[in-house]
């Protein structure tokens, strides 16, 4: 990848102008970070081990997982390490190397949000085809191309920017390296990065939102004016109300960040938002997707008891 640029480092300011308050910031982000891996990894374990749950839903609420602990592994460490440190420095290659795989990883679980709406409608409105519409290969397939166009989409922004020059400062205000810092940095012309920003992404981040809201949007009317059973409806309502907190989280920044122009736009804003759909989502996951739902609390008590009686052996 050819590097046009005189900048070799960039230094990544962080979330705070001072040192005081890093070492509490450490502890938050490192228990934030330690549930992250503990709520996720249980899940990826169970969906893995346990055969009950090898269903389309859970096909892909353990790839939701696996995305969750890669996303935020590719910020947190560094930004805990740079809590610790006075030389937060990241290599021009490494800062693309960040660059790639949080847009990689975060467009991914864009895509596949929408894709679990979209299991979860056939389940609700159409459960007479839904073996057929959802067989393991129609599963496999939809995972795939998530994953893949999430890679390329990723693989256009870290290509671009990386041609970009670079002559001034290196100093980025965020904790990650990302498209629309650097975009700050860069002296020459960045009008089409800022389109395919703006386009691009804004598209990947807009249509599984549409998609989800509409989703959800003719579950709950079919329940209510074809189905007329109040206990489903009232647990549809009380499924989609947890979902849609997690899918506000997520998308709504992403929304803000990615499609407002650059220069009406706030660092320390965009910080701020970055952290709820990059951090404060990978922690409500587990939590939304597991303590709401019977079959993965029903598969964790027993794993727990599985172990309690291999110890007592």
């Amino acid at each position: 990848m050819p590097n046009h640029t005189s900048v070799n480092e960039f230094l990544l300011l962080g979330i705070t102008d001072t040192q005081e308050p890093e070492p509490f910031l450490f502890v938050v982000f490192l228990i934030i970070y330690i549930l992250i891996l503990i709520g996720n990894g249980a899940i990826l374990v169970i969906v893995i081990s346990d055969p009950q749950l090898h269903s389309p839903m859970y096909f892909f609420l353990g790839n939701l997982s696996c995305l969750d602990i890669c996303y935020s592994t590719v910020t947190l460490p560094k930004m805990l390490d740079d809590f610790l440190s006075t030389h937060k420095t990241i290599s021009f290659m490494g800062c693309i190397t960040q660059l790639h795989f949080f847009h990689f990883l975060g467009s991914t679980e864009a895509i596949l949000l929408g894709v679990m709406a979209f299991d979860r409608f056939v389940a609700i409105c159409n459960p007479l085809r839904y073996t057929l519409l959802m067989k393991p290969q129609v599963c496999l397939c939809l995972a795939a191309a998530t994953w893949i166009t999430g890679f390329f989409h990723a693989l256009l922004h870290s290509i671009m920017t990386s041609h970009l020059t670079f002559c001034g400062s290196n100093h980025i205000h965020h904790f990650f390296c990302d498209v629309k810092p650097l975009l700050d940095l860069a002296c020459g012309n960045t009008e089409f990065n800022q389109w395919m920003l703006e386009t691009v992404t804004g598209t990947i981040a807009i249509s599984p939102f549409f998609f989800i809201l509409l989703s959800y949007f003719y579950i709950i009317s079919f329940l209510l004016f074809k189905s007329r059973s109040c206990s489903m409806l009232q647990k549809a309502l009380s499924t989609c109300a947890s979902h849609f907190m997690v899918v506000i989280f997520f998308y709504v920044p992403v929304v803000f960040i990615y499609i407002r122009p650059t220069s009406g736009s706030s660092m320390d804003q965009d910080q701020i938002l970055a952290i709820m759909y990059s951090v404060v989502t990978p922690v409500l996951n587990p939590l939304v997707y597991t303590l709401r739902n019977k079959d993965v609390k029903g598969a964790l008590r027993k794993a727990i008891r599985k172990k309690l009686w291999a110890k007592h052996l």
